[in-house]
């Protein structure tokens, strides 16, 4: 997705500026004004047309942000000042870049601006929206301490799933890799080697032989154009999930695959209730929590089911009937929303659906990942003994040679 540059002025006339990644300079301008923020240019960022694999924002990592969050938390249950806060997580910082975050959040913070001002006017890539708007509410109610609490356990918790499904995906990556290793070194060194002691003895060999050693031929010959093909396939894809129709159509696609896309509905419903939850929870309204989750949800059907959330809220709907209108929420959420909205409990209720929902995500990649490992074993081992039965039927074929 394109980056922009973006310099914006508060109702205070102070000025911000900070990137932003979005569809065009439209989606920019209409997401400042949803922060009341007053655009004073949009342009896009040098270099980021899409078409090239970007490095990554230079910010703090996840695992940092999350224990930034539980220090000031507790220092503040403590009874310290923000500032004085902020001070102290700066001395305790484990790297230079969080420092100098915390350097120029300490200097807003004693200039006059208040937590959340500074966090959107220095800092908007390390910090989310999401992070942003409930620090803002937390502010406002009065219950800051309280907030960020709230907050480093809604990223804790996120983590956590997060490297629950990475640490699942390890061994089967792990084993893909070293066992395609395997095979493209049989075929570039080793089968070679066997070719040219084929070729010397002039002797008709078998066709899996034969085979074989055309694969490994065209593998060394032309090895050039398979990267050139991967390269030009990753590029084309770039530029059609660049799209909104290419990437709606993606993500579509993947919600219909058998068995991963209900893991992936799950996950991202799972992230929407406990997104929605953990704001309502703060005080953030519900309208302003929507447009923050519609940011979170990284599958564009689900973020326009989102959206259309939005339009229902306004119209006196709630969420339940919406979600249900929308036909791409699970049944089980559907009716936990309703019931919460019944009894007055609806953050509650989202934030079971997403622990009901994560566990269930967590069970259904593992037992995917119990059917890949042997499927992975099962495949390398069918092309190693392909490699093998064709070259011992070759050598074989040497004992027919006439002497």
């Amino acid at each position: 997705m394109p980056v922009f540059v973006y310099r914006a002025a508060d109702q205070r006339g102070k000025t911000i500026a900070g990137v932003m990644e979005a569809p065009d300079s439209r989606a920019v301008v209409e997401r400042l004004h949803r922060e009341e923020y007053y655009p004073i240019e949009v342009a896009p960022q040098a270099g980021s047309a899409g078409l090239w694999l970007r490095l990554p924002a230079r910010g703090i990592s996840s695992r940092d942000l999350v224990a930034f969050t539980q220090q000031l938390a507790t220092l503040f249950e403590a009874g310290l000042p923000l500032d004085r806060a902020l001070s102290v997580l700066e001395e305790l910082a484990p790297n230079a870049r969080l420092k100098t975050i915390l350097e120029d959040l300490l200097k807003s913070v004693r200039g006059g601006a208040s937590f959340g001002e500074a966090l959107a006017k220095h800092h908007p890539r390390p910090f989310s929206r999401l992070y942003i708007n409930m620090v803002r509410a937390g502010e406002k109610g009065g219950v800051l301490e309280v907030t960020l609490r709230r907050l480093a356990e809604f990223l804790e918790a996120a983590q956590e799933f997060k490297e629950a499904i990475v640490s699942a995906l390890i061994y089967p990556a792990l084993l893909t890799s070293v066992g395609g290793a395997a095979v493209v070194f049989l075929l570039t060194f080793v089968i070679p080697r066997f070719a040219e002691i084929f070729a010397d003895l002039g002797q008709a060999i078998p066709l899996p032989t034969q085979i074989l050693l055309t694969v490994s031929s065209a593998l060394r010959d032309y090895w050039w154009a398979l990267a050139l093909a991967v390269v030009a396939g990753v590029l084309g894809s770039r530029i059609v999930l660049a799209t909104e129709d290419g990437r709606l159509a993606w993500d579509r696609a993947a919600l219909r695959l058998p068995l991963v896309g209900e893991v992936i509905r799950k996950a991202e419903v799972a992230r929407f209730c406990r997104t929605l939850g953990t704001l309502l929870r703060s005080g953030v309204p519900v309208l302003g929590a929507l447009a923050v989750v519609k940011e979170m949800v990284s599958n564009r059907l689900l973020s326009l089911a989102v959206e259309r959330l939005g339009d229902g809220v306004k119209r006196g709907a709630g969420l339940s009937g919406p979600m249900g209108e929308s036909g791409v929420f699970p049944p089980l959420a559907l009716h936990m929303v309703r019931v919460g909205e019944e009894t007055g409990r609806l953050e509650d209720m989202l934030l079971k659906v997403s622990d009901t929902f994560e566990a269930d995500v967590r069970s259904r990649v593992k037992r995917l990942i119990g059917l890949l490992e042997p499927s992975i074993i099962l495949i390398m081992g069918l092309l190693v003994g392909f490699i093998v039965v064709a070259m011992l039927m070759a050598i074989f074929s040497i004992n027919e040679i006439p002497l």
